[in-house]
């Protein structure tokens, strides 16, 4: 079949079914192409709808909002909390937090180690020991300064101990 439109363009030879069949072809493409748009706007739809769950655009740019207010708040808590917690280890570092007890008798005639000898330091081994002795008929108690572990007096074995348990952070001792 001769079309007159066909031999003004120059393609009068050509024949129409091959370009039917193009045509065809080339629409069938155009619909598969249309149909795999619609499936990817589809899900564009369902993840949108999800992130909006309901709101308006102006509502959800004002939990946005939200969301940044709640961090900023956040940040300035924690840099709070960073300084209080310097705050209260310095404080801590100079507590008694170590201890070391021993009980033991005194004297040779005298029972049921009465006698004590307490050390208590801080985290710098810095601190006191405190030596109660009791005897029959009275009973002594003496304080020593400690500084880094160490006495400036001479110690006894009991408080040799007790400094060595306070240092070594060991009472198993019962009162």
């Amino acid at each position: 079949m001769k079309s007159a439109l066909f031999e003004k363009i120059g393609l009068g030879n050509l024949d129409i079914g091959i370009i039917l069949i193009a045509i065809t072809v080339v629409i069938i493409i155009l619909l598969i192409l249309l149909i795999l748009s619609m499936l990817k706007i589809s899900r564009l739809t369902a993840k949108y709808n999800f992130f909006m769950k309901g709101k308006e655009a102006k509502s959800l740019e004002s939990e946005i909002m939200k969301l940044f207010e709640d961090n900023r708040r956040m940040k300035d808590d924690i840099g709070k909390n960073i300084k209080d917690i310097r705050s209260l280890y310095k404080q801590i570092r100079t507590t008694y937090q170590k201890m070391g007890l021993i009980k033991y008798d005194a004297f040779s005639q005298m029972g049921g180690k009465l006698s004590f000898c307490l050390a208590l330091l801080d985290e710098d081994n810095d601190g006191f020991l405190i030596n109660s002795v009791h005897g029959t008929d009275s009973s002594y108690s003496y304080i020593k300064r400690i500084v880094s572990g160490q006495s400036n007096m001479d110690l006894t074995n009991e408080e040799k101990a007790a400094l060595n348990k306070a240092v070594l952070g060991e009472n198993d001792e019962a009162l």
